[in-house]
């Protein structure tokens, strides 16, 4: 459903208590990082008042080991200004090289794969900076990941890389990774790298592929294809979530909203 940003008034209300937070997912601020979008993403989610912010990924242009650090430096100013807690998931243009893989983890204060836990959710990190697929080492570490907090619900996957487009798309299940999240009752896989929103689902498990933070658009800039600049919002009561796909305000943009995953015919209050 798309509806304007006034349209956001009231609280979900949930009954189950065990979760009850909030958190907003960037899409890629790079490759050619497109004047000010980032900064207007930040001012947005501003309003929302995240308990984190999590990335999936290419947060620098990268490309050259003596000039990463900088880049990372350069974007701090923006992250200290708001002092949310911010989460990041490696992109190809942040990890490219062995030298930058340790400027990757100083910068970010974690390895390029993790997780944690928020209340009773849990939110695992892998990396395929590097490769198209998840290697044997991300697949092991997820699937004990995911063993080890089977109880945990709802449980999210971030990486960089959507390598599952393809098949979810022709709603084809066989292949390992789909397979494993399945077993483990993963809710939400969710990707960036091609700028572009897109929501899929198969056997329950949603698939999105976050629109751009600031990355330039590969496609011409029109909402209803996913072509927009902007960030999500999710919320979380219990076991369910609610994510909100909202592009930034700044103009000629809209502000329009997309409501996707939610069961209640609720709608969001964001101050």
């Amino acid at each position: 459903m798309v509806l304007g940003f006034a349209a956001l008034a009231s609280v979900l209300a949930w009954s189950d208590a065990q979760n009850d937070f909030r958190f907003s997912i960037l899409g890629d601020r790079t490759g050619e990082a497109q004047p000010g979008v980032y900064e207007s993403v930040w001012r947005d989610l501003n309003q929302f008042h995240p308990d984190f912010v999590i990335n999936v990924g290419d947060t620098i242009q990268g490309g050259q080991d003596a000039t990463a650090e900088s880049e990372w430096r350069a974007l701090r100013p923006i992250w200290d200004r708001y002092r949310i807690p911010l989460y990041f998931t490696p992109g190809n243009h942040d990890i490219w090289s062995p030298e930058s893989r340790k400027i990757y983890e100083k910068q970010t204060g974690r390895r390029a794969f993790y997780s944690f836990d928020y209340q009773h959710a849990h939110f695992t990190v892998l990396d395929n900076s590097e490769t198209e697929n998840l290697s044997d080492q991300q697949m092991t570490f997820l699937d004990h990941d995911l063993a080890t907090h089977q109880d945990r619900d709802p449980k999210f996957v971030f990486f960089h890389k959507p390598f599952w487009l393809i098949p979810v798309k022709f709603q084809s299940g066989a292949f390992p990774f789909h397979q494993l999240v399945k077993k483990y009752g993963v809710r939400y896989v969710v990707s960036g790298h091609g700028h572009q929103f897109m929501r899929s689902l198969l056997d329950g498990i949603v698939y999105i592929e976050a629109g751009s933070s600031g990355g330039h658009l590969r496609g011409e800039r029109r909402f209803e294809d996913g072509w927009f600049f902007g960030l999500t919002y999710a919320r979380v009561k219990g076991s369910n979530t609610a994510l909100v796909m909202k592009e930034v305000d700044a103009p000629p943009a809209k502000g329009r909203i997309y409501f996707s995953d939610t069961t209640l015919d609720s709608t969001w209050n964001f101050r």
